[in-house]
């Protein structure tokens, strides 16, 4: 169902000649600041991005956490709907809640969008093995928006 690296391998990105992604889904809706919905080949899938957690805004029985709703701005800002995507997964297809569990890149661009909003403060590494292709780049990333007070850093605490 998706084209890409198959479990354990992260290499076989594909790259067009022009440096672009080749597109195997399209940004359908942000359900939060880590979860969105895309159409892959005709099917409506629900995706979580691998390797991070922005703070909840819709968990049931559970209140609104400090910066969730800018962390769901921020990836509703870098992900418009229609978006071209390139998903990527890592070696566990599905979490336990059925959702594809992907790296999303902004095909036209390239951008990392998981990296993208850990990086910019809305997110906080989650590394749960054996997905950890890029758990390294998630840390660094939050380490560097924490020394810059960025997003959540700045606002939440505790």
């Amino acid at each position: 169902m998706l084209a890409g690296c198959s479990a354990g391998s992260h290499k076989a990105t594909v790259v067009t000649s022009g440096g672009t992604l080749v597109a195997n889904a399209t940004l359908e809706r942000v359900v939060d600041g880590d979860t969105i919905e895309v159409q892959i080949n005709g099917v409506e899938e629900r995706v979580r991005l691998i390797g991070i957690d922005t703070p909840e805004t819709k968990k049931p029985d559970s209140p609104i956490e400090c910066f969730g709703p800018e962390a769901s701005a921020f990836t509703e800002s870098l992900l418009p709907e229609g978006t071209a995507l390139y998903l990527e997964r890592d070696v566990e297809a599905r979490d336990s809640f059925g959702r594809l569990l992907a790296y999303v890149y902004i095909a036209d661009t390239g951008t990392f969008a998981n990296l993208e909003i850990v990086r910019q403060g809305y997110a906080q590494p989650l590394t749960i093995a054996p997905n950890v292709a890029h758990s390294i780049e998630f840390v660094d990333a939050a380490r560097a928006a924490e020394r810059a007070d960025a997003g959540l850093w700045a606002q939440c605490t505790g």
